[in-house]
């Protein structure tokens, strides 16, 4: 596992030779040995068509190379650090909560639409989130960030989880999300409960949420 929690907003990462991982560019806190972090302009993982394709989907926040032999501690702007080791399944993350990433991991981006229809759709237009999303697919680990502490809440068949869309941070699994209303005429009036949209997760896998409902 390359990543080890310092505490709640740093973790620490093992770096060696021939190997290399992807990071927020300026979350370096402090290092140890020889490393090198080098401005990573395709913004990740899978060549130049990614590339283009991360940016065409808003989805390219700007990343460095870090490579060589040592330890880095990460964090970033004081953000609860969460780390997520993935087992050959695929993470669907937001690209600004990403702080540190396996080199090894597959990078893509995913339209919403894929994942819930059109209520998907409506759920990126919703949060904020726009019609695409990030997925890191393979065996490795990604540290996220998010307000306050982070829970990994379980999805099983026939035990499907509402999460408030502000507060989703990621989810991996065979998981189908879509936007679910829970719109009344006390909310056309001002006297809902202000919960009229829920983020409706089913299926197989884990959702992280986090203990706030402010975006990064």
């Amino acid at each position: 596992m390359p990543f080890r929690e310092i505490n709640s907003k740093m973790v620490e990462a093992t770096v060696v030779p021939g190997q290399k991982m992807f990071s927020q560019r300026g979350a370096m806190l402090a290092y140890r040995g020889e490393v090198s972090f080098t401005p990573n302009i395709q913004g990740g993982q899978g060549g130049l068509m990614s590339m283009i394709g991360r940016r065409v989907a808003n989805e390219a926040t700007p990343l460095m190379t870090v490579e060589g032999n040592g330890t880095v501690m990460f964090g970033h702007g004081g953000h609860h650090i969460h780390v997520i080791n993935l087992a050959g399944d695929t993470l669907y993350v937001e690209a600004d909560r990403l702080l540190a990433f396996d080199g090894t991991l597959q990078q893509g981006t995913m339209f919403m639409g894929a994942q819930g229809g059109v209520m998907g759709m409506v759920r990126g237009q919703v949060t904020g989130q726009g019609l695409f999303t990030t997925t890191l697919k393979g065996h490795g680990a990604i540290a996220v960030m998010a307000h306050g502490g982070v829970i990994e809440l379980p999805i099983t068949p026939g035990r499907e989880v509402h999460v408030d869309p502000q507060a989703y941070v990621a989810h991996h699994g065979d998981v189908r999300n879509k936007l679910s209303t829970a719109l009344g005429w006390r909310d056309m009036v001002g006297r809902g409960s202000g919960e009229a949209f829920q983020l409706e997760l089913s299926g197989s896998g884990a959702v992280y949420v986090q203990a706030s409902e402010e975006k990064l």
